[in-house]
């Protein structure tokens, strides 16, 4: 059951990834670049300073550093319990026509910590901006989704290990946004 559930992974990831076109491979070195969305998050510190003041926000800077280390570390610990291999690294999927353009491929990579620190990003940005920006949860969502994608497309990910992580990181953006809340009310109101 699980080598059928991994074939299909390879199928999946193998018609994702072979969508791709050199026409578009500098946009998408561009969004999965750690670094690009630092204006991103900028922003969203900047409305979090703007809805709550500099107090909450100094909290709230606290709790994304440890939400952050937290998913960091986790994904870490399943990448190297897993220890599955990340498909740039088996020449039987180049073979196959395989599309790698990403500038380093990791070891191994179940599961992605892009898709699950953006995704622990957004639910957490999305649910402390929720009572200013409604629709706000729905951009970042999607945003994370585009991340989560961009790892396919460059070749270091299965789709299992997107969906995986970005599943750990709505958990973890959910975890870290209640005890964001309780951290406010402990030190903010009382």
């Amino acid at each position: 059951m699980l080598e059928k559930l991994l074939d299909l992974d390879t199928e999946l990831f193998l018609y994702l990834n072979k969508l791709g076109s050199s026409t578009w491979d500098w946009l998408w070195l561009f969004i999965t670049d750690e670094f690009s969305f630092v204006p991103l998050y900028a922003i969203l510190l900047f409305l979090i300073y703007r809805k709550y003041g500099v107090k909450p926000l100094l909290i709230m800077v606290l709790v994304i550093a440890a939400m952050i280390t937290f998913t960091d570390q986790i994904t870490n610990l399943f990448k190297d319990g897993f220890m599955r291999p990340r498909p740039c690294r088996l020449d039987s999927l180049l073979d196959e026509g395989m599309r790698y353009i990403a500038e380093r491929c990791g070891k191994y990579g179940f599961f992605s910590g892009h898709s699950s620190n953006s995704m622990a990003a957004a639910v957490f940005g999305g649910l402390v901006l929720r009572p200013y920006f409604k629709n706000l949860i729905f951009l970042l969502l999607f945003w994370s989704f585009i991340v989560a994608y961009s790892r396919i497309y460059v070749g270091v990910h299965y789709p299992l290990d997107i969906v995986c992580g970005m599943a750990f990181g709505a958990l973890a953006g959910f975890g870290f946004y209640k005890l964001n809340k309780y951290m406010l009310k402990r030190f903010i109101t009382s």
